[in-house]
């Protein structure tokens, strides 16, 4: 694999001449939009999404025709302290099972005609319990960067985000406070379903987390190192390279949205190539998609990952797509427009 960042120094380079929305291209798509055959703002959100998706693809009629689903699964070191109702091991049998076609997500991205990609990072090297230590050192952290940018493909309409990883609604959680204040009991969800002694291990591993870590967690970037995971670090990596690419980005749960909040926190505006495709049944993600001005398309209540309630809300793209390049206007179909 070719690094396409050397070292942090190259990262905040990279963030600080991120490429801006083409305004020219929303204009024109606004324009086209209304000329169709309905009253002004009848389709409400769904032409928010296709201007937020003509500014990124850099033309005034979008298309969805090349999706790219990218899934990212590691293991955290934080599971040995029982913060999960799932073994660890289940990550890599989950990972298989993507492989072989048989997830949630594999069902959607056959549905939607979009390609699917899984990048297992070292999983039989599980990162540091980061109660005690930094999750991650110096090295692992870039590496796992790096793997998340070089997923990306060259070129696509739209990529979405997930991920896999027992204990990593624990991580989020931490990389959350880390990043916005606030103790364990602010962020710390359910996940996978835990209650009694598990989620009480949840809630003190991450205030654990963030004492033994302290002022160090107000850089964004070693915030994600000490207690993110290597999927959260890929996910931020394949978030920065999709910008400097100018490819939107559909956001899914509350562990890609906390990789996205290192982003947000690096630069005010680094997620403007993102919408949120839904706000799932973890408390934490609501409030997270708040702090990043993100308004979810769906809320399902789903709590699955792996890409799962963004591929869903891809259906809702791909409809107000369709609208907006197959409707015609009022002078081609002979229809009155308003006075």
């Amino acid at each position: 694999m070719t690094d396409v960042f050397q070292d942090r120094a190259g990262i905040i380079a990279a963030v600080a001449k991120l490429p801006s929305v083409d305004s020219a291209s929303m204009a024109a798509a606004k324009k086209r939009d209304a000329e169709l055959t309905k009253p002004t703002g009848a389709l409400a959100r769904l032409e928010g999404c296709v201007e937020h998706l003509a500014g990124w693809q850099g033309r005034a009629v979008p298309q969805l025709d090349a999706v790219s689903i990218l899934i990212f699964a590691g293991n955290h070191g934080v599971t040995a302290r029982g913060v999960s109702a799932y073994p660890a091991e289940v990550t890599v049998q989950m990972v298989a099972n993507f492989e072989h076609g048989g997830a949630a997500i594999n069902q959607l991205a056959r549905l939607h005609g979009a390609a699917l990609s899984v990048t297992a990072l070292d999983l039989e090297n599980p990162t540091a319990d980061f109660t005690v230590a930094p999750a991650m050192d110096n090295a692992a952290l870039l590496d796992a960067i790096n793997r998340g940018a070089a997923a990306v493909p060259a070129q696509a309409d739209l990529v979405i985000l997930g991920e896999m990883g027992i204990g990593n609604t624990t991580a989020a959680a931490a990389l959350a406070a880390a990043l916005y204040g606030g103790d364990a009991a602010s962020w710390v969800g359910p996940g996978t379903g835990v209650v009694g002694a598990a989620l009480t291990a949840k809630l003190a591993a991450v205030d654990a987390a963030l004492s033994f870590h302290g002022p160090s967690l107000g850089d964004p970037l070693e915030a994600l190192r000490r207690v993110g995971g290597r999927e959260l670090a890929a996910l931020f990596g394949a978030l920065l390279v999709a910008r400097q690419r100018r490819i939107a980005v559909l956001l899914d749960g509350f562990v890609v949205g906390a990789a996205a909040a290192v982003l947000a926190r690096l630069v005010p505006d680094g997620l403007d190539h993102c919408m949120a495709g839904h706000v799932s049944a973890e408390p934490g993600h609501r409030r997270l998609l708040q702090l990043l001005d993100q308004q979810p398309l769906l809320d399902l209540g789903m709590r699955l990952g792996e890409g799962s309630g963004a591929a869903v809300a891809l259906g809702l793209l791909k409809a107000a797509v369709a609208c907006h390049a197959g409707m015609a206007t009022f002078a081609e179909a002979s229809v009155s427009n308003r006075a």
